[in-house]
């Protein structure tokens, strides 16, 4: 059974629009893949194997659009690490990849452990609206807490730490919990650790393009055992586009919003998500 028995082009575009806006702002992408189909009564089950394709392209849609807004970054720092622009630059740039690969071993490690029994568990749309809501409050939390952090001074992200980083990938790890966002809790961790709002964003968006590559390639391996229809792979490429496009746009929008507003610039997504969080907990228990 294809995904056209699933989900029809129009549920595929919303929600294509809604991961490629909500993969990069704090409001978790998966929460949001969750709590809208139940709230809609949408009839497909997103554990079912023609979704993998599906999935798969919307990984690699924002893959793509990350990579290309953050292109002459990685060009940067691959040159600078091979010498390029001298040894300075060289030793600040094998740093920065030092500091990416630090952050993401937290999540490998406890992805590989728990990331199927913390899903099994909290994958419903009731935990997840839940945790969306929660997610808020750290948000709110994280910028009551940042102006009272202790730093010697306004940091940049050459200026972190092995520990500074380690840190940040712990906060990751939050986003195990469908409702928690990867990008909110990489940046409540940098925001924690002495960056502004801007660094803390390119940072964890630079930390998430090897975690979302690494599951484009986890999840088309699958596709080997349960290759697509025809009607799928349509579908999936049509998703792959509006999720990339979208992703891209996103980008851009939060990395000037966090430049033009650091003093209160999670302070918005957090009210969002306690709203939704609630409001869906609420809908959705009464609806039982």
């Amino acid at each position: 059974m294809g995904i056209s028995a699933h989900m029809s082009y129009v549920q595929a575009f919303i929600m294509a629009l809604l991961q490629g806006a909500t993969e990069l702002f704090p409001v978790s992408s998966l929460g949001h893949a969750v709590i809208l189909p139940a709230l809609l009564h949408w009839n497909y089950d997103l554990h079912d194997p023609t979704f993998l394709p599906f999935l798969v392209m919307l990984h690699l849609g924002t893959s793509f659009a990350l990579v290309a807004f953050f292109f002459t970054d990685w060009r940067v720092l691959f040159l600078g690490a091979i010498g390029r622009d001298g040894q300075r630059i060289q030793l600040e740039s094998l740093h920065i990849f030092w500091l990416l690969i630090v952050a993401t071993i937290p999540a490998v490690v406890v992805g590989g452990l728990f990331e199927h029994l913390l899903r099994s568990f909290f994958g419903s749309a009731s935990s997840a609206a839940v945790f969306l809501f929660l997610n808020g409050i750290v948000l709110l939390l994280t910028e009551r807490l940042r102006s009272s952090v202790v730093t010697r001074e306004v940091r940049c992200i050459a200026g972190l730490t092995s520990r500074d980083a380690f840190v940040i990938g712990l906060f990751q790890c939050l986003a195990f919990f469908p409702g928690l966002s990867r990008s909110g809790a990489t940046m409540c961790g940098g925001l924690l650790r002495g960056l502004h709002h801007d660094a803390a964003a390119r940072f964890s968006f630079l930390m998430a393009q090897p975690v979302i590559f690494a599951a484009t390639v986890r999840e088309g391996f699958k596709l080997w055992h349960a290759p697509p229809d025809p009607t799928q792979i349509h579908v999936a490429i049509m998703a792959a586009v509006v999720a990339g496009v979208t992703a891209f746009a996103s980008t851009a929008f939060l990395m000037r919003y966090f430049h033009s507003h650091d003093r209160w610039a999670m302070t918005p997504f957090a009210l969002y998500c306690m709203a939704l969080g609630g409001g869906a907990f609420l809908t959705l228990h009464f609806a039982e």
